[in-house]
C-alpha cells in the first residue's frame, strides 16, 4: 500500500477540491492542476430542512406523486395559450372589483404597513378616482377604513410595481384560450414619473385621464377590427428578438404595433387622436411590459391547486413583503421582508433613496419569462446592471430549480433551448438557488417616481416556511 502511495505522488496531480476555493488557489501556486467543484451542502446546510428532505425522499410513494402532479403543472403551464380578447374598466371586467376597492401588488397589506411608493400610488388612484380632492384628503380616506385594499391577485389581475387598480381604469383582457380562464391589467404609463412608481402629480393624473378618455377606447375599436391577438406568439418571437419579456420589451411592443397600426389607421377617429394614441405607444418600450404579465398570470392561474404539486405559481412584492403561493397549498401566501434592489440608477438617486422591492412583474418570472429569459436579452445589462456573461451564467442557473423547459419560448444564444420553466419549491429548498428577477426601482417617498432598475433575490425564509407547510401536509 505504502508503496501504491508513494508512486502516486511521483506523477503529475490532478486535484479536484470540494472545500473552500483557497484550498485550490494554494495548490495552483504550486503548479498543481484543479479542478474547484462549485458545491454546496444541501439546504445550505440547514438541519432542519435537510431532515424533513429526507423525510420527503424516503417515503418513494409520496416522491412518486409530487413527480407526477409536477409534471401536470408543467404540461398546463406549456399547453396554456394567453391571447388578448379586449379592453375594458376595471369596474366591468375584474371580478369582484368594487367603486370603494383598490387593488395593489404583492401579498395582503393593510395602509399603515404600505411603503411610500404604494401609498403614493393609493393618493393617486383616490385622486384619479375624485374621491379626494389632494393629497391630505386621500390619505385619511386611505387610513379611515372605508376603502377596501385587496391584492391585484385576488382578481385574477397583475399589476407592475405598486400595482394600483381603481374603478375606471382601464384594462387589458387576457384569456388563457386552452383552459378558458382570463387575467386583467391596467395599460403601461411609461417610464419615471407615473402612478405605478408612486408619483400623483398633476402630469400623471392627467395622463391616465387621458389613457381612459382617448387611448383605451380607440384601442378597443382596434381589437374589435383586427380580433385576438396571440400573446404566446408575440413572446416568443420578441425573445428571438433580444426581449426577456419583463424589464425589456422593444421588440414585443414592436411586434404589438404592427398588429394594431394598420387597423388603427383605419378607424373613423380624428387624424390627431390617431397620432397620439400611436406616439404614445411607439415612445413607450415598456408598453408591452402589462401584456406579458396577464400572459403569465393567466398561464400560470391555469396550474394552480394540482394536489401534491410543490410548483410556484404566484410570486409578488408589496414593497413591504415578499409573498409566493403554491400549486399543491391553494391560496396560502408565505411571506417574509422584501428585499433591497441591487442595481442602477438616474442621475441624482442611490440607494439610500430606494424603496424595497416591489410589484407583481415578477409574475413573468413565475410562468419563465423576465429573468429566467435573461440570456436572450443581454443588451438588458445596460438598463439594470451586470454583465452578458451575467446574463448567461443566470439562465443557466435556474434550470437548476424549475420542472421543464418552455418549448414556446427559446433562447437563441443556447442553441433555442427552452427557458427554464415552472420553479419548484423543493428544487429551491435543496440546491440553495433563489430565483431571480429583475426589476424596477421606485423611491422610497411617495410622489417622486421611478429612479432605477437592478436585479434582486427574493428572501430565502418564505421557500423555507412553504417547503415546511409542504412537508407537514404530504408526508404522512
Amino acid at each position: 500500500m505504502a508503496k501504491k502511495i508513494n508512486e502516486l505522488f511521483k506523477k503529475d496531480l490532478v486535484v479536484i477540491n470540494m472545500g473552500l476555493e483557497p484550498f485550490a488557489e494554494n495548490l495552483r501556486k504550486e503548479q498543481v492542476r484543479v479542478l474547484q467543484m462549485d458545491w454546496k451542502p444541501s439546504a445550505k446546510g440547514n438541519k432542519k430542512l435537510i431532515s424533513l428532505l429526507s423525510q420527503l425522499r424516503r417515503q418513494k410513494e409520496i416522491t412518486v406523486n409530487i413527480e407526477q402532479a409536477n409534471q401536470e403543472v408543467a404540461i398546463r403551464i406549456l399547453k396554456a395559450k394567453p391571447t388578448l380578447v379586449g379592453v375594458s374598466t376595471a369596474g366591468e371586467a375584474i371580478p369582484g372589483m368594487r367603486k370603494d376597492m383598490i387593488l395593489h401588488a404583492g401579498p395582503p397589506i393593510t395602509w399603515d404597513r404600505m411603503c411610500g411608493s404604494m401609498r403614493g400610488a393609493i393618493i393617486g388612484g383616490l385622486l384619479l378616482e375624485g374621491l379626494a380632492k389632494n393629497k391630505e384628503e386621500a390619505e385619511e380616506l386611505a387610513g379611515s377604513g372605508d376603502i377596501a385594499f385587496e391584492p391585484c391577485h385576488h382578481h385574477s389581475t397583475v399589476g407592475p410595481m405598486a400595482g394600483v387598480v381603481t374603478w375606471n381604469m382601464p384594462v387589458w383582457i387576457v384569456e388563457n384560450k386552452t383552459f378558458g380562464n382570463r387575467a386583467y391589467c391596467t395599460f403601461n404609463e411609461g417610464l419615471g414619473e407615473v402612478l405605478r412608481y408612486g408619483a400623483f402629480s398633476e402630469k400623471v393624473i392627467n395622463r391616465l385621464k387621458w389613457m381612459a378618455s382617448e387611448l383605451a377606447p380607440i384601442l378597443k375599436k382596434t381589437l374589435e377590427r383586427c380580433g385576438e391577438i396571440d400573446m404566446k406568439r408575440i413572446i416568443s418571437e420578441a425573445l428571438q428578438m433580444g426581449d426577456e419579456g419583463h424589464n425589456r420589451n422593444r421588440a414585443g411592443t414592436s411586434l404589438l404595433i404592427r398588429e394594431l397600426v394598420p387597423q388603427i389607421v383605419m378607424l373613423n377617429e380624428n387624424r390627431e387622436k390617431i397620432s397620439r394614441v400611436v406616439s404614445f405607444i411607439h415612445s413607450n418600450d415598456h408598453f408591452f411590459l402589462n401584456l406579458s404579465m396577464p400572459s403569465a398570470k393567466c398561464t400560470v392561474d391555469a396550474a394552480q391547486n394540482v394536489e401534491g404539486s410543490s410548483v410556484i405559481v404566484a410570486m409578488a412584492r408589496n414593497g413591504t413583503e415578499f409573498g409566493i403561493r403554491i400549486s399543491g397549498l391553494g391560496d396560502r401566501w408565505f411571506t417574509a421582508p422584501a428585499s433591497s434592489v441591487g442595481g442602477l440608477y438616474l442621475p441624482g438617486f442611490s440607494e439610500k433613496d430606494a424603496a424595497l422591492d416591489l410589484g407583481d412583474s415578477v409574475i413573468t418570472e413565475t410562468a419563465g419569462i423576465g429573468g429566467f429569459a435573461i440570456a436572450a436579452a443581454p443588451a438588458i445589462v445596460k438598463f439594470v446592471g451586470g454583465t452578458s456573461r451575467d446574463a448567461v451564467k443566470f439562465t443557466l442557473q435556474m434550470y437548476e430549480i424549475t420542472v421543464t423547459e418552455n418549448d414556446a419560448y427559446q433562447i437563441p444564444y443556447l442553441n433555442f433551448r427552452g427557458t427554464p420553466t415552472a420553479i419548484d419549491l423543493l428544487k429551491v429548498v435543496q440546491t440553495g438557488i433563489l430565483p431571480l428577477i429583475n426589476t424596477g426601482i421606485a423611491h422610497k417617498e411617495p410622489g417622486i417616481g421611478m429612479i432605477g432598475a437592478g436585479l434582486v433575490k427574493p428572501p430565502q425564509r418564505c421557500f423555507d416556511d412553504a417547503f415546511e407547510a409542504f412537508v407537514e401536509r404530504y408526508r404522512n
